[in-house]
């Protein structure tokens, strides 16, 4: 039976050692949002990005911004940011409409205020094996899970499935960095149960319910569920068949409560790290 990785423990621990950091300080780290649009889905988590950041005692502001917005108005948006010496962390909420570039404005935000680490330069930086400005908030909440709870990674096979520039791809760099050796799987993928099988770290973030059954997990491997879906009771639930393969594996996160909890909390510690590059502090 495995042993449950609790994000939302990990992450209470965090912010509260962060919040007591931030109060050494009388100048706070600046997080600016900017949304544009509608999106439920997109609203809630731009909510609670900035409850979060006021929590710690962040200074944070959420700019919104119309579905309609022309590109070159969300450009000089941003570049205002950027030229905001107050300002220590940008993010821009993804999806953007299918009128703006989504390219040309993740290359618009300055690479030293890239706080989802989403630039070229740091994504570049990461597959070079250099260490980018921060590290990009799901898979660093990843990475720090497995070190808190003692899971070695060097030398072990890891197993990414899906290959989003959110996730995947930065995630089974920074593996790569850490020396396990690293196989990408996606929905071209042939013979997806033999590969998964010879996981000793499988992470999931495809964003299918139920994807990853307890045949496909080899025993005593760590399962990482980074999905978010919906199942048919419209409760949120990963792609990994929790009660099924938790019989298997070693450690495993459930949904909720899992990575979730971790990327909102790496959020927070990049937005203090630029802030702290930003003042030489």
């Amino acid at each position: 039976m495995a042993e449950i990785i609790d994000g939302k423990a990990l992450r209470n621990k965090i912010l509260a050692d962060l919040k007591s950091e931030i109060e050494k300080y009388e100048k706070k780290p600046f997080l600016a949002v900017i949304i544009v649009g509608n999106d439920p889905a997109s609203k809630i988590y731009v909510a609670n990005k900035k409850k979060t950041a006021l929590e710690l005692g962040f200074e944070s502001v959420v700019i919104e911004m119309p579905e309609n917005v022309p590109e070159i108005e969300l450009l000089k948006k941003i570049n205002e940011l950027n030229a905001d010496k107050n300002v220590n962390a940008i993010l821009v909420q993804l999806p953007l409409p299918p009128h703006i570039d989504t390219e040309k404005v993740i290359e618009s935000v300055l690479p030293q205020k890239d706080v989802d680490c989403f630039h070229p330069l740091n994504t570049g930086k990461i597959a070079q094996n250099a260490r980018p400005f921060v590290y990009p908030c799901t898979p660093k909440g990843i990475i720090t899970m497995l070190n808190e709870y003692k899971i070695p990674i060097s030398g072990k096979n890891a197993v990414v499935i899906g290959r989003s520039n959110i996730v995947g791809r930065p995630l089974a760099a920074m593996l790569t960095n850490l020396d396990a050796t690293v196989t990408i799987c996606h929905s071209k993928t042939r013979n997806l149960k033999e590969i998964t099988r010879n996981a000793d770290i499988l992470i999931s973030a495809a964003g299918s319910l139920g994807l990853v059954s307890a045949d496909m997990v080899k025993k005593g491997a760590v399962v990482i569920d980074v999905g978010m879906n919906r199942n048919e009771n419209g409760k949120l639930a990963g792609d990994v068949d929790f009660e099924a393969v938790k019989e298997a594996a070693s450690f495993i996160t459930p949904v909720p409560g899992g990575v979730g909890p971790m990327t909102i909390c790496t959020l927070m510690t990049n937005t203090y790290e630029l802030f702290k590059l930003q003042n030489n502090l």
